[in-house]
């Protein structure tokens, strides 16, 4: 089901902006029995990719009401909201573009996330490196084809995820998820300053870590800095929180962290 400012249809103008220049944003919430986890947390980080991306003021409150509506009475499943500049502007300009379009699916849960929660995950290490960018380094914007990319080498190899790096041969990320890595008490993840998405699960999981025990650091290092890990897992507002069971060769065992994480989340 497709909403388009509030209006049920599943057609875009072939005018937008989004169609022509991937010229928007999104976020992807996870629907668990019919209501949106951290709904508030997906509504900020619209609010802050529209500001970042210079956008006109889009209607938040009716954003949320639209959210919601579409998980009403639907079990599970995924909310997903974008916002598109709308039409208008020329070309790359988006000068008189005032009325952003807010777009409002809901689908079914990927079918395979309920055996990566059980069985855990491998990694393979992409050829597809991401381009540095801190411009638009954490937001979640229409342009993905890199993620395309990604997901296109991990369908060809098999493997369930991708460890991404970036041109500097920096850890960033997966193909549609966060990493997070443990050595002892000590939690790392990746500084998304030039490139990545920050998903809400991430910030979700960093707001956890100390009330676990945990410190936590954001770092930029190569992957051998995960090769001396005790436990890795991934997450994204779907999975949520998933352990890593290899990457490439290395196995990983441990689930300390994860099986702590998992009902918090």
């Amino acid at each position: 089901m497709y909403w388009i400012n509030s209006i049920p249809q599943a057609q875009l103008p072939l005018t937008d902006r989004a169609v022509h220049f991937g010229d928007g944003f999104f976020t992807t919430a996870r629907l668990l029995d019919g209501d949106i986890p951290l709904l508030e947390w997906h509504l900020e980080r619209l609010s802050m990719a529209g500001q970042r991306l210079l956008f006109a003021p889009f209607n938040a409150d009716a954003m949320r009401r639209e959210m919601l509506a579409a998980a009403h009475g639907s079990g599970d499943g995924v909310i997903k909201a974008l916002i598109s500049r709308g039409s208008g502007g020329n070309g790359y300009s988006f000068r008189g573009c005032e009325t952003p379009q807010r777009i409002v699916s809901r689908t079914p849960a990927p079918a395979q996330y309920p055996r990566w929660r059980q069985d855990g995950v491998r990694l393979s290490q992409s050829p597809v490196r991401l381009a540095r960018n801190p411009l638009l380094a954490g937001i979640k914007h229409n342009n993905r084809l890199e993620q395309v990319l990604v997901r296109a080498h991990l369908d060809r190899n098999g493997t369930d995820e991708a460890l991404v790096l970036d041109t500097e041969g920096i850890v960033v990320e997966c193909c549609s998820a966060n990493l997070f890595w443990r050595c002892g008490r000590e939690v790392f993840t990746p500084a998304l300053r030039y490139a990545g998405v920050a998903g809400v699960m991430r910030r979700r999981v960093m707001s956890l870590l100390p009330e676990l025990g945990y410190t936590l650091e954001e770092v930029s290092v190569g992957p051998n800095a995960l090769t001396m890990a005790d436990e890795v897992f991934i997450t994204n507002a779907l999975l949520p929180v998933v352990p890593v069971r290899a990457i490439d060769t290395r196995q990983y065992a441990d689930r300390t962290l994860c099986l702590q994480l998992s009902p918090l989340c």
